[in-house]
């Protein structure tokens, strides 16, 4: 340890760290800006269940009064039931999106008038209307239904919105730190000379190198800890299935992410460049890769061009091992890929790199 601690290999490491730590603004947007949406999500989805759909009974419905005991029971936990006596009102009230539908009875047909705003609602409204007045009809039969229907979540029953939400938030916390710090500091080390002064000194190309990747990988995984730790404390979030695999996948997304990083490096000129063109690679990639919503309503087309962007894999391996319960065979096949992409990109980088801005 005493050796290690006299190294080339930690002096470099802990000069790196000390100037992360002193920038405040690289301090801010790895840690604290990523925390802020975590904070903003959770605070908003946290304990947020399925919403009920806001229905108005005009006048007196029979057959919802009516419904046998365990079906009135469905009823109410699926609708917000408002009584009016005055019909017009209460289709204004639909009209404004004040409430969802509006129900009433005329002999033996019950009546929905609904608005086609929200075409998902409305379609979900009257598909949950039409199977209770099915269930009526049976009813009325006398005879017992022959089959039955229940409902079962594959995931855990404690699992709430937000557990899906986090490992989408902290990939692109990943994602945004490791590639920005690679690519200001290649630009940055490069400009100030700093490259061809190390390259003078005493010290291998590859401690150099590894001291950085180390420094980043702390980085990563402070950013982890802070995440879940925050996540449990103030959100309820609770670990299922391996979900010590996300460790191993942090740290091969976090050099995929470098290699990004340094590819823009190689490419710009200046540091705000570098930036920029790291912004401009991750940005676009985490809307694309569901690290803010889910791409299940996105066209074909979207989500095949996902497919081919490395962070909508490591979302998919974090979400597999930490949410889903999936066991550690879920994440080699992302981890996989993020390392693929980490040594091509790698490889073009270095390709691109020269020692001197032009």
């Amino acid at each position: 340890m005493k050796a290690l601690q006299h190294s080339p290999f930690w002096a470099l490491s802990v000069a790196i760290l000390r100037g992360f730590l002193r920038d405040r603004a690289a301090v801010f947007f790895a840690v604290v800006f990523p925390l802020m949406f975590l904070v903003l999500f959770g605070g908003i989805l946290g304990n947020q269940d399925q919403s009920k759909v806001d229905l108005i009974q005009v006048g007196a419905v029979p057959l919802v009064d009516g419904l046998p005991k365990d079906a009135r029971a469905a009823f109410r936990q699926t609708f917000e039931v408002e009584h009016a006596k005055d019909r017009a009102a209460a289709l204004e009230k639909v009209r404004k999106g004040d409430a969802d539908v509006a129900v009433e009875q005329r002999g033996d047909r019950l009546v929905a008038h609904y608005t086609q705003t929200d075409q998902v609602k409305a379609a979900v409204t009257q598909g949950t209307l039409r199977a209770f007045v099915d269930g009526a009809n049976v009813a009325a039969t006398g005879q017992p239904p022959t089959y039955s229907f229940a409902a079962e979540r594959v995931e855990d029953e404690s699992l709430s919105v937000i557990q899906f939400v986090t490992p989408g938030l902290l990939g692109w916390a990943v994602a945004m730190s490791a590639a920005f710090g690679s690519a200001a500091t290649l630009q940055g080390w490069r400009q100030s000379k700093l490259l061809r002064r190390l390259q003078l000194a005493p010290v291998g190309t590859g401690t150099i190198v590894a001291a950085r990747v180390a420094v980043t990988l702390l980085v990563a995984f402070g950013q982890l800890a802070i995440f879940l730790a925050l996540g449990a404390a103030a959100f309820g979030l609770t670990l299922t299935g391996s979900w010590w695999m996300a460790i191993p996948l942090v740290a091969v997304g976090t050099l995929c992410f470098m290699a990004i990083g340094l590819l823009a490096g190689a490419l710009a000129k200046t540091t705000e460049g570098a930036v920029n063109l790291a912004n401009f690679l991750v940005l676009p990639m985490a809307f694309l890769s569901g690290s803010f919503f889910p791409l299940d309503g996105a066209p074909a087309w979207l989500q095949r061009l996902s497919d081919l962007l490395p962070l909508k894999h490591f979302n998919s391996g974090m979400l597999d091992v930490m949410v889903r319960g999936e066991g550690p065979a879920a994440a080699l096949a992302p981890l996989g890929i993020l390392a693929g992409f980490a040594v091509v990109v790698t490889l073009l980088a270095a390709r691109l790199f020269r020692w001197e801005t032009t």
